[in-house]
């Protein structure tokens, strides 16, 4: 039996199609039937040409894997318009136009996708390198030049590729995107996004397609840019509704992802958004729950949003993550409560009736995490301007407990906001013993001119402490707080505005007895305070009413 004949080789089967082209090319010109047709069959046939020559001129074009299939494909159109040819100038062929027409038409459609093949192909620039370069993966820190080389090489194997080749481009990929974090702004500029997403709607290419998108739209912020831009946020929320679960969760990453810039917010809405993310929070996945519920917290600042939020019964989903979601879900609900509480009363009565007070003072009593903690009080400070809210706050000793302990060891930005809280409850006598401790740090806060109101907080809330003899005595043997008070005291220290020192010393001295002020007096401020005497501080009775003083005249 003789052997099989070899294959020809590339370089033969491009000698084939540049010898049959230059005999087409003439030929078509006296073909008198379908004149149009054959017009843009020539126009194609002759960018073929201008293509050829400049492969022919590429110096490493015949080691490249896509021309083994490519330049077979051209050569076989070709024969077929090379059989159109014959038959439109055979007088005696007797098919019938129509079919004829149909023909030409397909022989065109297939001669464009393949010289949009051969054009793609020829622009990477990988025909001009060595396979041994190109395909080789580059290293994290490589040369930009390699790294972009490497990227049109994978790009033009996705688009012009067959199955095989689309696979292992899409590895090298998504390898490429994990292993150098620095790729995906070059992968966003080199390569072509749009395609990719393109390839959501093609069950072979799916999840990788999907997987790629997602570490491109979280890599960086010009790759989450271009992914917006090139229209990902629509096919990435059809994934979020419809796809299988590992995917629901890329896409749902990448959503939340792409909606952390504001100028893409308002595109949720648009996109018909809100339910899809709603329902992934009702009954997704932990994960898919959490970049849901992190999309939903990256949007609700927006006002059309919002609206969209009311009317989909966001609030009692939300509310729910607080008890129910991962630990990651649970920050990005109480965050997104907060948001919702702070813009107005609709939401605050919808928080509130939800039991969403409650579950807040749940979490924050579970929770360690100082994100979490800030989110969790920024939401109650704003419910507490309900007259309903601040009274229970006032008769929970265990939320005021809490926000003792924050007061004293808390960062200054959780500090900030619990003596905001502290400052509007109106707190019993043994309640006000218990915090005792936190008095030192609410010194310390008053020597903050910011943020604005932090001075008022502290002021009233030390004050209101001070109401309670035991508190008073307690204070006033802190050296280290009546150091503070003589130092806020101080004429030559502008730093602090006199009222709220002044307001201290008065609370101090309330409550009928001279003997808690002035032993420390005699230590602490007879001898520094040159300029100020203590038995003449008085304060307006606008001022005593505000801070809840009697208005009968204190003398030391």
């Amino acid at each position: 039996m003789p052997a099989a004949a070899a294959p020809p080789t590339p370089a033969e089967t491009l000698d084939e199609t540049t010898t049959l082209l230059c005999h087409l090319l003439p030929a078509s010109l006296s073909i008198n039937s379908f004149p149009g047709r054959w017009q843009v069959l020539r126009s194609k046939l002759a960018t073929l040409k201008s293509l050829l020559s400049e492969l022919s001129y590429s110096t490493h074009w015949s080691e490249n894997q896509l021309l083994i299939t490519l330049l077979p494909n051209l050569l076989s159109t070709l024969h077929r318009i090379q059989t159109l040819c014959d038959r439109c100038t055979d007088s005696t062929y007797t098919a019938g136009k129509l079919l004829m027409q149909s023909d030409l038409d397909m022989a065109a459609g297939w001669l464009s996708k393949q010289l949009h093949d051969l054009d793609l192909l020829l622009r990477s620039g990988v025909l001009r390198q060595s396979n041994a370069i190109v395909l080789s993966q580059p290293a994290p820190g490589s040369a930009k030049e390699d790294l972009s080389l490497f990227v049109r090489d994978l790009f033009t194997r996705l688009q012009i590729g067959g199955v095989e080749f689309k696979r292992k481009a899409f590895e090298s990929l998504i390898q490429l995107l994990v292993e150098d974090e620095k790729a995906a702004t070059l992968v966003a500029k080199e390569g072509n996004i749009g395609y990719l997403i393109n390839l959501f709607d093609v069950n072979t290419h799916r999840e990788q397609s999907v997987s790629a998108i997602s570490i491109l739209a979280c890599a960086s912020d010009q790759s989450r840019k271009t992914v917006f831009e090139e229209g990902g946020l629509g096919p990435l929320l059809r994934i979020v509704e419809s796809g299988s679960l590992p995917l629901k969760e890329k896409a749902s990453m990448a959503v939340e992802a792409i909606t952390a810039d504001p100028d893409n917010a308002w595109a949720i809405s648009a996109y018909g958004g809100v339910p899809i993310l709603l329902d992934v929070c009702r009954c997704g996945s932990l994960t898919a729950q959490s970049h849901a519920i992190g999309a939903i917290r990256n949007v609700a600042s927006v006002e059309d949003i919002r609206a969209s939020l009311g009317e989909e019964a966001a609030v009692p989903v939300i509310v729910g993550l607080l008890v129910s979601g991962s630990a990651a879900a649970k920050e990005k609900a109480a965050n997104c409560i907060s948001i919702l509480a702070s813009s107005g009363e609709y939401f605050r009565a919808m928080i509130i009736q939800e039991k969403g007070l409650q579950k807040l003072l749940q979490l924050l009593h579970q929770s360690s995490n100082p994100d979490t903690i800030e989110h969790i009080l920024r939401a109650i400070h704003s419910l507490s301007s309900s007259d309903s809210v601040c009274r229970l706050l006032s008769t929970s000793s265990i939320f005021i407990t809490q926000i003792s302990g924050i007061i004293k060891q808390g960062n200054f930005t959780l500090q900030q906001i619990s003596v905001s809280i502290l400052a509007n409850l109106s707190i019993n006598d043994a309640n006000k013993r218990a915090i005792a401790g936190c008095m030192g740090s609410l010194v310390k806060l008053l020597e903050f001119a910011k943020p604005a109101g932090l001075q008022d907080s502290a002021m009233k809330s030390l004050v209101s402490l001070l109401t309670i003899k035991p508190n008073r005595k307690e204070f006033v043997k802190d050296e280290k707080n009546m150091m503070r008070l003589v130092q806020m005291l101080d004429p030559t220290n502008e730093s602090v505005p006199k009222k709220y020192p002044v307001a201290i010393v008065h609370a101090l001295m309330t409550g009928g007895s001279n003997e808690t002020l002035r032993q420390p007096s005699q230590k602490y401020i007879q001898p520094d305070m040159e300029g100020i005497e203590i038995n003449k501080i008085s304060l307006t009775p606008a001022k005593k009413k505000e801070l809840g003083f009697g208005l009968t005249t204190v003398s030391c």
